[in-house]
């Protein structure tokens, strides 16, 4: 990054300790300010227009406006601001919502300090973090979905192909392209060129945020 750009952080969790650690933790690195601490999301939405937030890491067990809640209206009041969810919840339908309604990544509180920052930086550069975690949920979302005999209306107003939804739904399990390729009997190539047209026919710009699209629109 530029020595003049900073990325700028709200942290929002209403247990001082563990909301203060992660600003401590943020410190360290230059290219992060920490411009607002808010203990719910009430609080850091009413502080959001002033503090003018690049990041929110939001906690969801709050009182007065839980981060599921405050997910849903930032994103409706202020949809630039992007929001990682950092949550001790590891459930694969409760972390599927918090992507569907918009949340721009996924950490666990037990999540590596390097991952921290590295989702901070793939989301403010990127749109969306698609780590580890998030992988094994889509993974197993995936596993455990009834099949599905046709495509699903949006796929088809988005004007997605069988076979190109069958390339995603193996994206969202986090699959690489030559395995991709070899279960469907292609050549990466061809994988990679119907990743490239679903990306352009959803609008998005990476394979997280094509990710983050088939989730909030139920196709994976």
């Amino acid at each position: 990054m530029s020595n003049t750009t900073k990325i700028r952080i709200a942290v929002t969790d209403d247990h001082a300790l563990f909301r203060r650690g992660i600003v401590s933790l943020l410190s360290h690195n230059d290219d992060f300010e920490v411009v607002l601490e808010a203990s719910n999301g009430q609080e850091l939405i009413d502080n959001i227009p002033q503090s003018l937030p690049n990041v929110v890491l939001m906690d969801l067990n709050m009182p007065v406006l839980d981060g599921i809640r405050a997910t849903e209206r930032i994103k409706i009041q202020f949809p630039k601001v992007k929001i990682i969810v950092i949550s001790m919840h590891d459930e694969d339908k409760f972390v599927s919502h918090l992507m569907s309604i918009g949340a721009n990544g996924y950490l666990l509180k037990d999540a590596h300090p390097d991952e921290v920052e590295n989702a901070i930086y793939t989301v403010f550069n990127e749109d969306y973090y698609y780590g580890p975690f998030l992988v094994k949920v889509m993974h197993n979302r995936l596993i455990n979905k009834p099949e599905k005999k046709n495509p699903t209306p949006l796929s088809l107003q988005a004007g997605i192909s069988e076979r190109e939804l069958e390339v995603l739904e193996h994206i969202c399990q986090g699959i690489t392209t030559q395995n991709i390729a070899d279960m469907l009997c292609l050549s990466a190539r061809t994988v990679e060129g119907h990743r490239n047209r679903i990306m352009e026919k959803t609008g998005t710009k990476n394979v997280a945020g094509l990710v983050a699209w088939a989730v909030r629109n139920g196709v994976c």
